[in-house]
């Protein structure tokens, strides 16, 4: 992320405050956190102050157009340029296939969905006013899932909503590549967190990855931050799936 300005939906915890902290370590110039929870987005964003990075922060519910490109707004009039967006907000509810609800889809869809298509309007009209720069003038990456690549009866309405941001991925990347703006998204399989331990979630990823075990969040977040990142000056429209042979078990 060397001297790129970076902003994260969805930063102020789980995989998106770990998106913070290595994109600091990796050399980024600024950051930027939307998210719903202003303490933790603050919380967030300590290591990017310890190092006297320019940051912002802006409150936001993702379901909801205009409070998008508001706090997108706000960003951008604070950091300036922003050169990568990751939207990596999202709930995961799980449900009998038979037994979801209106509310439960309403929400699925207005998250994990038309938020990630708010965001990524607003980025993509922020990147067109840039000057090329090394001929890429942004960067966006989605975070899906493998889910929705496989059948998955207990949260089936998740998987249907990442199955939906691959494809608005793919339409994004078609539309921008004239302008030089790369979107791409990352699916990862399970991820071996604090929250998937308390949940009992452990002793399933192991049994379902060929590797043994669910992923450590950094090993997703590396690929993440590489489609992100300046390495990446030619891949868009792709959906990078990091699943320890999860996605062919």
């Amino acid at each position: 992320m060397q001297g790129l300005s970076i902003l994260i939906v969805g930063g102020g915890s789980g995989l998106g405050a770990l998106l913070v902290r290595m994109a600091v370590d990796n050399g980024a110039s600024a950051v930027g956190i939307i998210d719903i929870n202003p303490e933790a987005a603050e919380a967030a964003l300590e290591p990017a102050r310890a190092k006297g990075l320019p940051t912002a922060f802006a409150k936001c519910d993702i379901q909801i157009g205009p409070q998008c490109h508001a706090a997108f707004d706000a960003i951008a009039a604070k950091l300036g340029r922003i050169d990568t967006v990751i939207n990596s907000a999202a709930i995961y509810p799980r449900r009998p296939l038979l037994e979801i609800t209106d509310a439960e889809w309403d929400a699925s869809n207005g998250i994990n969905v038309k938020g990630t298509y708010h965001m990524m309007v607003a980025a993509v009209r922020h990147m067109q006013s840039h000057e090329p720069k090394a001929e890429i003038r942004g960067r966006i990456v989605n975070l899906t899932s493998v889910d929705a690549f496989k059948a998955h009866p207990q949260n089936a309405h998740y998987a249907a909503t990442k199955a939906a941001v691959v494809s608005l991925t793919r339409s994004f990347a078609h539309y921008v590549a004239k302008d030089g703006i790369l979107v791409n998204s990352v699916a990862p399989a399970g991820m071996a967190t604090e929250r998937a331990a308390a949940l009992g979630f452990l002793e399933e990823l192991a049994k379902a990855s060929p590797l043994g075990r669910g992923a450590q969040p950094t090993e997703i977040a590396e690929w993440v931050l590489m489609a992100g990142g300046p390495k990446n000056t030619y891949m868009t429209g792709e959906n990078i799936i990091v699943s320890g042979g999860y996605i062919y078990a």
